[in-house]
């Protein structure tokens, strides 16, 4: 089975840039632009993962993810910044996000987080 991941950031070009490299690594990615996007997309399919960023129009990052945990959706998200701050980690801990990564990253940082997860969440390897 093909992991699905979904990708919401509302940069186009990192969304756009960072779908393409995940598909190349097998992985099945759908991209929303924002979190209201996001929670349209998890409703209408199974997604097995979540990379989210923090500042977004209309639903923020933690938005998202404070929904998804109240919901049936229980999908580990992994939550993408470049201004972090110890607010924004602690509350991303008290939500049982699974990472915090700090733009900018690296392609090979986020992939192996990506296989962590998946490993952790569903036994998953590769």
């Amino acid at each position: 089975m093909t992991p699905h991941l979904l990708i919401t950031d509302d940069d186009d070009a990192l969304r756009q840039s960072l779908g393409e490299a995940m598909q190349r690594h097998g992985f099945q990615v759908m991209l929303a632009a924002d979190g209201q996007e996001a929670l349209e997309l998890v409703q209408a399919t199974e997604i097995h993962l979540a990379l989210v960023d923090v500042h977004m129009p209309r639903i923020s990052g933690l938005q998202l993810i404070e929904r998804l945990r109240g919901s049936d959706v229980q999908v580990p998200c992994i939550l993408m910044s470049a201004a972090l701050d110890e607010t924004i980690r602690h509350e991303a801990e008290l939500m049982h996000v699974f990472r915090v990564i700090d733009k900018p990253f690296r392609l090979a940082e986020i992939s192996q987080t990506v296989r962590q997860g998946l490993a952790e969440h569903y036994g998953w390897a590769g």
